[in-house]
């Protein structure tokens, strides 16, 4: 016997209770999701205010201007030996450190050394040697400020060492400009003098000869995975180890490293070689990965078209699977560069950790990287370090967010929809 059901009143109260509170619940929904979103991009605000608050004055710098006669404070240095390859060390055992001193004593009074750097007389080093002919006669010097004046002018702090940077403003002889050394300088112990050039070349190397390694070999494993290899527990082994080893922490790809790269192979320690050697085990499984799914999204119709009007599979593989999936392939990589940029754990183990005052000359050259820089930097107590801490903090955001930006322009422009 079958029983007859009464119709839905979509009308009735409790239908209407029940629909109003299906709408509601849509709402609330919504409430937390855009509240989710808010607060996302406040904390996102707050960190780019904060960073660029306390970095846009990292990569400004006071400079102190003091006259130098070198015909009264001869150099004694030939000349025509300054474009030899230890003419550095030459002028510093002429004198150059204690003439500078001197001429700071005389133009800004009794401790006036004490206003400049102690790396100042190397700006006077490289102008020396740019143009040899300062040396026959006198020149108004622009020279770096040591930390304590700087950031008294920055502040404007009060006290006798604030009555003094006002005066020597009111005088002209004090002046505050784009801190053009940060961006070609090496790192060193004076804030005055430390920049930013070698770490970004060393992460420039390393970055590159990690892409070198793992671009290639990730692309043609997963070509291979997926076209190639049989579907079978082999595969499958490798499909789960390849997918662990995207998850396993950076820091174990620098304990392997340290192990087979420096005290197996004898590679160069602490150099860009043995980093790009590092990232690249690192990133490669993220580019299998990668790789993999932008195969799987060309659709099976392009192979059998390829291969209805006679292209030999490895034809179809490289001449229109491969292409068409490309765009895909390095989203994926550039994401997994700009994540290996960021890295410091596993480059600690590699000897990358440590002070390098030149700037790298080669792969195999000492060399520390900018997230390194900036992890050295920050332990640093002059407090003129805080300053380019958070300076060069912002130029490894601003290269992340232009790899990111490069990333979605290639999606974007190449992207193709079926």
């Amino acid at each position: 016997m079958n029983r007859q059901t009464a119709p839905t009143d979509w009308k009735g109260a409790a239908m209407q209770k029940r629909i109003a509170g299906r709408y509601a619940a849509e709402r609330r929904f919504k409430l937390m999701g855009l509240g989710a979103v808010l607060l996302s991009g406040a904390f996102l605000a707050f960190l780019l205010f904060v960073m660029v608050g306390n970095g846009a004055r990292g990569f400004l710098y006071t400079q102190v201007a003091v006259p130098i006669d070198f015909k009264a404070m001869p150099l004694t240095i030939d000349p025509a030996r300054l474009g030899d390859d230890d003419a550095d060390q030459l002028i510093a055992n002429a004198g150059l450190s204690d003439i500078v001193a001197f001429a700071a004593e005389e133009a800004l009074g009794s401790g006036g050394s004490d206003l400049i750097s102690e790396n100042a007389w190397k700006e006077v080093r490289s102008a020396i040697k740019a143009d040899p002919e300062l040396l026959n006669g006198r020149t108004m010097f622009e020279l770096p400020a040591s930390s304590d004046v700087d950031i008294a002018a920055k502040d404007g702090a009060k006290g006798a060492l604030g009555a003094e940077v006002a005066a020597l403003e009111k005088d002209g002889k004090l002046s505050t400009g784009i801190h053009w050394p940060f961006f070609r300088n090496a790192d060193a112990t004076d804030p005055a003098v430390a920049g930013i050039w070698g770490a970004l070349k060393g992460s420039v190397l390393t970055i590159f000869i990690a892409f070198l390694i793992a671009f290639p070999t990730g692309v043609l494993a997963a070509l291979y995975l997926e076209e190639y290899a049989a579907k079978n527990r082999w595969t499958d082994l490798i499909e789960v180890s390849i997918n662990n080893l995207a998850a396993v922490p950076s820091i174990i790809f620098g304990l392997l490293a340290l192990a087979v790269f420096i005290n197996w192979f004898g590679l160069c320690q602490a150099s860009p070689l043995v980093g790009g050697l590092t990232l690249a085990l690192m990133t490669m499984p993220v580019i299998v990965i990668a790789s993999r799914n932008a195969i799987k999204s060309v659709p099976p119709s392009i192979r059998d078209a390829a291969l209805g009007v006679g292209a030999s599979p490895v034809q179809v593989v490289f001449h229109h699977v491969l292409p068409l999936a490309l765009p895909g392939i390095l989203t994926g990589t550039i994401i997994g560069m700009a994540r290996a940029l960021g890295e410091t754990a596993p480059l600690l183990l590699v000897g990358m950790r440590a002070f390098i005052g030149d700037v790298p000359g080669g792969i195999c050259s000492p060399a520390t990287v900018l997230p390194m820089q900036i992890f050295l930097w920050s332990d640093e107590v002059d407090r003129g370090f805080v300053e380019k801490t958070s300076a060069a903090i912002i130029v490894l955001l601003i290269v992340l967010l232009s790899m990111n930006a490069f990333a979605i322009y290639l999606r974007n422009k190449f992207e193709k929809r079926w």
